[in-house]
């Protein structure tokens, strides 16, 4: 149930990638791989095998001392152009798109939203391990320019 009265901030960055549209996908399209880039996913167990639109996994998340687990569902899946994941948690949605660039490379730009408000619990313990929202929020940010480095350096040394 969404708790948070205001409107909780989209998180985006971008990045270039020399590689075509179709190899950064067969990197971020299985949900698996991204202990590889993330920066608090350490364990991810993909339900039903292969990851395609529906997909539901269970993801074991780290930051310093703490470990919390997650559940997350591909909510959109069109090859080589839109990935996108639900957190059941705390409601936000994680999209990763791609778009061909002219010197035959990939614009990768990953977003965070969370358009139905945050739930209480992940309000609360956000507040309580996290050092509050905003706190989080630019964390996250720092991850995710942190990610997109990953991801670019896995793709491009093949």
């Amino acid at each position: 149930m969404p708790t948070e009265s205001a409107p909780i901030a989209d998180i985006v960055s971008s990045i270039e990638i020399d590689a075509p549209p179709a190899r950064v996908w067969e990197v971020i399209s299985d949900v698996r791989n991204a202990t590889q880039w993330s920066s608090q996913a350490v364990k991810i167990f993909a339900l039903g095998g292969r990851t395609t639109k529906g997909t539901w996994a269970l993801n074991i998340n780290k930051r310093g001392p703490l470990v919390w687990p997650t559940t997350s569902r591909v909510v959109e899946f069109e090859p080589g152009r839109r990935f996108a994941n639900r957190i059941h948690e705390n409601n936000s949605v994680w999209f990763f798109d791609l778009e061909p660039t002219t010197s035959g490379g990939t614009r990768l730009t990953e977003r965070r939203e969370v358009r139905d408000g945050l739930t209480f619990v992940s309000t609360f313990l956000t507040d309580k391990a996290f050092g509050g929202q905003p706190a989080f929020t630019k964390e996250l940010d720092e991850g995710m320019s942190l990610s997109l480095q990953r991801i670019k350096t896995l793709v491009e040394q093949g």
